[in-house]
């Protein structure tokens, strides 16, 4: 089975782009890289740009699934506002061309990937090179590339993780419910 992760990292000056490719269970970097929005002065073709390139990645690699990271508060009211309007733009090339979304928090993408959640993005895409095992070269000058590998590859792994159908109220709940797993005295 194959599967492709897009991974987004929103911003409103550097937007970061990663692909993932799933084969048998194992993920490899396909390629990352960034939408440089630093040219356009109206926050609204920035908007644009960032539609038209979305939708340009997910017609060049075909994403079965995207993965993006959800902004944090800012202190800046308006930076923040501008950072989710960035985002949903993102997130509405991916729903126009029928890819699902998934969002996940930038400290749940950190503990995914290096298993520390206040970690530096130097820390995670250091991880991510060990993980992928891509040449250090592709380390991109702009570490939003790596971030949005980073939301793909958070991603992957939670795919993989089993979902229990089951709820346990506590230890003897699960004893309970569980009577061929317990040893008895």
């Amino acid at each position: 089975m194959e599967k492709v992760i897009l991974g987004i990292d929103p911003g409103t000056n550097i937007m970061g782009y990663g692909v993932l490719k799933v084969v048998d269970n194992k993920a490899e970097m396909v390629t990352m890289g960034v939408i440089d929005l630093r040219k356009f002065g109206d926050g609204y073709l920035k908007l644009g740009h960032i539609f038209e390139r979305v939708t340009g990645i997910i017609e060049g690699y075909l994403p079965d699934e995207m993965a993006v990271e959800a902004p944090f508060l800012q202190k800046n009211v308006q930076t923040t506002l501008k950072l989710g309007r960035a985002q949903g733009t993102a997130i509405a090339a991916a729903i126009q061309r029928g890819v699902p979304v998934h969002e996940y928090a930038p400290m749940k993408i950190k503990m995914a990937i290096t298993g520390n959640g206040a970690a530096s993005k130097e820390q995670v895409a250091g991880m991510l090179q060990r993980l992928l095992r891509f040449d250090k070269d592709a380390l991109n000058k702009f570490m939003d590339a790596t971030d949005a590998l980073a939301a793909a590859y958070c991603h992957y792994m939670q795919m993989n993780r089993p979902v229990s159908q089951v709820s346990y109220k506590g230890w003897k709940d699960f004893v309970t419910k569980n009577q061929s797993r317990v040893k008895k005295p």
